[in-house]
């Protein structure tokens, strides 16, 4: 695959998810990243013990890893050296820690003003919260978005780190924009993204919701709204159906359950009706689906034109025939742990990457980018460039 962001250069100075996470975002598309880590390294690394756990080699890949200590002179003039012919900088702090040690974005831009400097935060630089830990499960929490995802009833968190997550595309996302502006102004950015603007944004629809309508919406509303349900078969499987609001996809869903008595039943008629009577309706469901196992409904659903899917466990996914033809799951080039990944989702012309590089052990460029360094070369060199 052409990589899009072919020689642009990335600092990212990240811990955890959100800065590796946006870092990873800009290497998928062919940025060279150079990860500075502290000595002891991205905290993540030892997520399940040891120095690289399935955690860190999720949002690491296609990166170089340098370990410098910036509260020492010669690490700081090194670490200067590669911001000096950086592009992007990216760092995760709580606010004040890059001041601290010399990586606050106004040192940075004064002696590279074309930096795009990319700061992301739990709560924001300032404000009543600023000073305040956080993490994933508290700007889901804070930002509304778990509200309307979880059974209020019985409570759960979602299993992944979809704040974390979210908050470094939304930083991948403020980055592009910045270089396409520089494009044509030549001057750099500062990009600031919090935990908190990221997810209220991303739950934009029901914040929609509520300036229209004047009601704080609820967990139950959008499923009830799109009719989509989660039924379990004869065999405990599960699957999701979600008839939206073509009439077609009803009456599909009815040719597919036969001799059932649901498509008569007049609380059922329309569509109003179905959404005011979602749970009666989950019950009749729930009842047809439990005679037949998974793969009779797998192929009824199909052949009715139904939206459907089963909810496929990770392995499942894996030997998903449109997972395969899709080439969604790539080997990783000089793996240290998996040997596979999910590559980037995104296509170019038709063509996608095949193959991801694995992410770095602590400090595993660290001699090749201070030879580089030393020896004059503007931006250490990645495998296959020339001077």
């Amino acid at each position: 695959m052409k990589s899009v962001l072919t020689g642009i250069r990335v600092v990212e100075q990240g811990t955890f998810i959100t800065g590796p996470c946006a870092g990873m975002m800009l290497a998928d598309l062919g940025a060279d990243v150079v990860k500075v880590e502290s000595p002891t390294g991205d905290p993540y690394r030892a997520y399940q013990g040891g120095q690289f756990s399935p955690h860190f080699q999720a949002y690491n890949r296609n990166k170089r890893s340098i370990a410098l200590d910036l509260t020492g002179a010669a690490d700081r003039k090194l670490f200067d050296e590669l911001i000096a012919s950086a592009d992007v900088y990216i760092q995760n702090f709580r606010p004040g820690t890059a001041e601290r040690l010399g990586a606050g974005q106004q040192r940075l831009r004064d002696f590279n003003t074309k930096l795009i400097y990319c700061s992301i935060s739990g709560f924001g630089a300032s404000g009543p919260y600023a000073d305040r830990p956080s993490y994933d499960s508290v700007a889901q929490a804070l930002s509304g978005f778990l509200s309307v995802v979880v059974d209020p009833d019985r409570p759960r968190f979602l299993g992944p780190a979809l704040a974390d997550a979210i908050t470094g595309i939304y930083a991948a996302y403020g980055v592009l924009g910045a270089l396409f502006e520089r494009s044509r102004t030549g001057r750099g950015r500062l990009v600031e993204v919090s935990m908190l603007e990221a997810m209220a944004h991303f739950a934009v629809e029901p914040f929609a919701a509520f300036f229209a309508l004047g009601r704080a919406p609820q967990s139950s509303d959008r499923p009830r709204l799109a009719q989509a349900y989660i039924l379990r078969t004869a065999d405990g499987g599960l699957i999701a159906i979600h008839l939206s609001s073509l009439e077609k996809f009803w009456d599909g869903l009815i040719s597919a359950l036969t001799a059932s008595t649901i498509g008569t039943d007049e609380r059922f008629r329309t569509r109003q009706g179905r959404i005011d009577n979602y749970e009666a309706l989950g019950a009749a469901l729930d009842a047809q689906f439990a005679r037949q196992p998974l793969q009779h409904w797998v192929e009824r659903l199909g052949a009715n034109d139904v939206p459907f899917a089963p909810i496929n466990r990770i392995d499942q996914v894996v030997e998903d025939a449109q997972v395969r033809h899709l080439g969604l799951v790539v080997p990783v080039e000089h793996a240290h742990g998996g040997k596979h990944a999910v590559r980037p989702a995104v296509q170019f012309d038709g063509a996608r990457a095949t193959q991801v590089t694995t992410a770095p052990l602590l400090d595993e460029h660290g001699a090749d980018i201070r030879r580089a360094l030393s020896s004059g070369t503007p931006w250490p060199l990645t495998a296959g460039e020339t001077g």
